[in-house]
């Protein structure tokens, strides 16, 4: 795993992470069709739980429609623009742990740069 550099200082957070939560009405591929919601909400209790929540840290942000619903759920994490998919808590425990923790990429979770909608 790799270490992302640190933000600079003048950054409220210095991370993001984005939840895709998107439902599409028409049957599409959504990430709300796999569970997103319970990957959110896991996420935001283990960065608060791991004491990451707050300015200067970690903030766990909902998000509508991210645009790579073929790889979902997805999440993004700012400012490096790594993109996740994942299946399960675990998955969420070892993103938050591994690169909201300590600012390792988690490399086995990488969404594909190719996977769109």
């Amino acid at each position: 795993m790799r270490a992302m550099s640190t933000p600079a200082p003048s950054s409220y957070y210095q991370r993001h992470i984005f939840f895709c939560l998107n439902e599409r009405k028409s049957g599409e591929e959504s990430c709300a069709r796999h569970d997103a919601q319970r990957g959110f909400d896991h996420c935001k209790a283990r960065v608060k739980a791991a004491g990451l929540a707050g300015p200067g840290k970690v903030r766990v942000n909902k998000a509508g429609c991210l645009d790579r619903c073929a790889g979902g759920p997805v999440a993004v994490v700012y400012p490096e623009g790594v993109w996740y998919t994942f299946v399960d808590e675990a998955d969420i425990d070892e993103i938050v742990e591994a690169h909201l923790g300590r600012g390792e990429v988690v490399q086995r979770l990488l969404l594909p740069p190719n996977v769109g909608r």
